[in-house]
């Protein structure tokens, strides 16, 4: 299995405000859909960063997003071993198949990958 980023997530209640500062760092907005927007790096698209009012399709926000080329085995792995699988494994309307895991710092991660 292979990792193609690690995102952190921040959970945020002044969306407009945060996108400005990281613009000051020459960061772009990626993604919008409101209730989370992802900024990019234009000259490294996988440095990223998201900001999160709430996560529309789970049960909570994630710390961070991990995307692997398997997630099908990503979540094989994690349930295998006993890890506390937050939210099921699911396709998304925005293109990915994701799950949440708990990791042993209590640390929400999602891990996902594109369809």
């Amino acid at each position: 299995m292979t990792v193609r980023r690690i995102v952190p997530n921040v959970q945020s209640e002044v969306m407009p405000e945060s996108r400005e500062f990281y613009e000051l760092l020459g960061f772009e907005e990626v993604m919008n859909m409101g209730w989370v927007v992802t900024l990019a790096s234009p000259s490294n698209p996988t440095a990223q960063i998201s900001f999160f009012t709430r996560d529309e399709t789970a049960p909570v926000t994630a710390d961070m997003s991990v995307e692997v080329d398997d997630v099908e085995a990503a979540y094989a792995a994690m349930r295998d071993s006993g890890a506390e699988i937050v939210h099921p494994l699911q396709d998304e309307e925005w293109g990915v198949r994701r799950f949440f895991v708990r990791d042993p710092n209590g640390r929400v991660v999602n891990v996902l990958g594109h369809r």
